[in-house]
């Protein structure tokens, strides 16, 4: 199953609730203000990186890049590109977007 949070964990609780039902080989895929969870040094980043360790976690290049995110995410998580991102929605089903 794919989940995508477009939300920023330090506004919203949709990450929180996401991690929460994800099951262990889910993918998370971070967009929009969602790549703010992936963020070294911060108070969500010691949940991010204990749930990596069952879901694989992925921000969106252009979201991380259009914020000035790049050098600044926590090891581990893998950007892809728009196209990326539609091979994930092809390859998982369903997809669940946390608002």
């Amino acid at each position: 199953m794919l989940h995508t949070v477009n939300k920023s964990p330090f506004e919203r609780s949709a990450l929180d609730d996401c991690l929460r039902h994800a099951q262990p080989g889910s993918t998370i895929l971070l967009i929009e203000d969602g790549v703010y969870a992936a963020l070294q040094g911060t108070a969500h980043s010691a949940r991010v990186e204990q749930a990596a360790k069952g879901l694989r976690i992925l921000a969106l290049r252009a979201d991380v890049e259009a914020r000035g995110l790049q050098n600044k995410l926590l090891a581990g998580i893998a950007l892809v590109d728009y196209d990326g991102f539609v091979d994930l929605v092809v390859e998982n089903s369903p997809v669940m977007a946390w608002l």
